[in-house]
C-alpha cells in the first residue's frame, strides 16, 4: 500500500512539475505585486457566501447517503452522517486520493455494516455526481445565448461537440447502471470465466467490483428514491456552481463577471485537474482552473492565478477546519483511518477470491 501510494504521489509530482514549468514559462512577465493587490481586493462577503454553499453541499451529500442506507439502516439519521462526511472530505483534501475511502469506511463502522457495502454506495454516488454535473454542463452549453459572450467564439463548435459527448456519456452511464442492476450476477460470472485464463485473480476482482456496484445500486429501493437522488445531485452541483460564481464575482473585476452557464466550464476544468493532485496542496485543480481562466476567458494572468487559488481554498480546503475539529473530538487519525479503510477494502476483495483448485 505504501509503495503504491509513493508511486502515485511521485507520478503526480512529476506531472504537476511539468505543468507548472509549462505554465510559468508562458508567464515570464508575471507580476507578483499585481497578484497580491488583486487578492487583497476580494470582497469577503462573497467568499463567506461561497463557503456556506459548499457546506450546504456536504449536508446534501449526507441526506443523499441516508437515502442509500434506508433499505438496510432505516434508523440512520442525517446528523449521524454529517461528521463522517466532513471528516472524509477533510481526509481527501489533506491526504489526496488515499483519503477517498475514509468516508465510506467511517459510515460502515458507525452503522455496523460491511465496508464493501459502503464502498459500493460510494461508487454509485460518484456515478450520480458525474451524471448530474454532465447534464448541467450539457444544458448550459445548449442554452440559447449561453456561449455568445465567450471571449473566444471559435471554441463554440468544440463546446457543442463536448455537450453532445456529455449527453452520450450520461446515456451510457444510465444504461450501464440499469444493466448491472438487472444482470449484475450474469455479468460477473461472464467476466470470471472470460478472464480466468489470463490471471486467476483478475476475473474474480472484476466480478467482485461488478457485484459490489450492483449491491450499491440495489440500495435504490423505489422510483421515488431514484428521483430524490437525481434531484439532490442536480441541486448540489448547481449550488457548487453558484459558489464558484460567488468567488469569481468577489474580485469585482469585469473579466471575472462570468455568466453562470459558463461557470460550469470552469468547474469542469477544475474537476479534470483534481485527478492529478498532491496531498494537502492540490496542484492539478488550481493549474487547470488558472489555465481555463487565462486561455478561455482571457482573464489577466495575475487575476487568474489569484482566483484559481481562491476557488481551490473555498471548494476543497474550507472543510478542513471543521473536519479536523470533529476528528479531534472523536480522537480519530486521518492517516490511520485511510490505512484501515484501504486494508478493509482490500481484505473484502481478497476474501471474495476462491482458493486455487485442489487446495483446502
Amino acid at each position: 500500500m505504501d509503495k503504491k501510494r509513493t508511486l502515485i504521489t511521485g507520478g503526480a509530482l512529476v506531472v504537476l512539475a511539468i505543468l507548472v514549468y509549462l505554465q510559468f514559462r508562458h508567464w515570464k512577465a508575471f507580476d507578483w505585486t499585481t497578484f497580491w493587490i488583486e487578492t487583497h481586493q476580494v470582497n469577503p462577503r462573497h467568499i463567506v457566501h461561497a463557503i456556506v454553499l459548499i457546506y450546504v453541499g456536504y449536508l446534501i451529500r449526507a441526506i443523499r447517503w441516508k437515502i442509500f442506507l434506508r433499505p438496510v439502516r432505516p434508523q440512520a439519521t442525517v446528523m449521524q452522517l454529517i461528521p463522517p462526511t466532513l471528516i472524509g472530505f477533510t481526509g481527501l483534501a489533506l491526504l489526496g486520493r488515499p483519503g477517498e475511502f475514509i468516508r465510506p469506511y467511517l459510515i460502515a463502522r458507525r452503522q455496523n455494516l460491511p465496508v464493501s457495502s459502503q464502498v459500493a454506495v460510494w461508487a454509485v454516488e460518484r456515478m450520480f455526481d458525474i451524471g448530474a454535473f454532465a447534464v448541467l454542463l450539457a444544458v448550459a452549453i445548449f442554452l440559447p445565448g449561453a456561449l455568445s459572450s465567450t471571449p473566444h467564439p471559435e471554441y463554440k463548435q468544440r463546446l457543442i461537440t463536448g455537450g453532445v459527448l456529455l449527453l452520450a456519456l450520461v446515456s451510457v452511464l444510465a444504461i450501464g447502471m440499469a444493466i448491472v442492476s438487472r444482470l449484475g450476477e450474469v455479468l460477473a460470472l461472464w467476466f470470471e470465466r472470460r478472464f480466468a485464463h489470463w490471471s486467476r485473480n483478475l476475473g474474480h476482482r472484476i466480478a467482485q467490483r461488478i457485484r459490489e456496484f450492483g449491491a450499491g445500486l440495489n440500495t435504490i429501493h423505489s422510483p421515488f428514491s431514484l428521483l430524490m437522488l437525481v434531484l439532490l445531485s442536480m441541486a448540489m452541483w448547481y449550488m457548487i456552481a453558484i459558489a464558484y460564481q460567488e468567488v469569481t464575482h468577489s474580485y469585482g473585476a469585469e473579466a471575472l463577471e462570468i455568466p453562470r452557464a459558463q461557470i460550469l466550464l470552469l468547474m469542469g476544468s477544475s474537476m479534470v485537474g483534481s485527478m492529478v493532485q498532491l496531498p494537502g496542496v492540490g496542484g492539478g485543480s488550481q493549474l487547470a482552473t488558472i489555465a481555463t481562466l487565462d486561455h478561455v476567458f482571457d482573464v489577466p494572468k495575475e487575476l487568474a492565478a489569484s482566483c484559481g487559488i481562491m476557488l481551490w481554498l473555498v471548494t476543497f480546503v474550507a472543510v478542513i477546519p471543521l473536519g479536523l475539529l470533529l476528528a479531534h473530538r472523536e480522537r480519530l487519525s486521518l492517516r490511520k483511518l485511510s490505512e484501515e479503510a484501504h486494508r478493509a477494502e482490500e481484505a473484502a476483495t481478497v476474501a471474495s477470491i476462491p482458493p486455487p483448485a485442489g487446495t483446502i
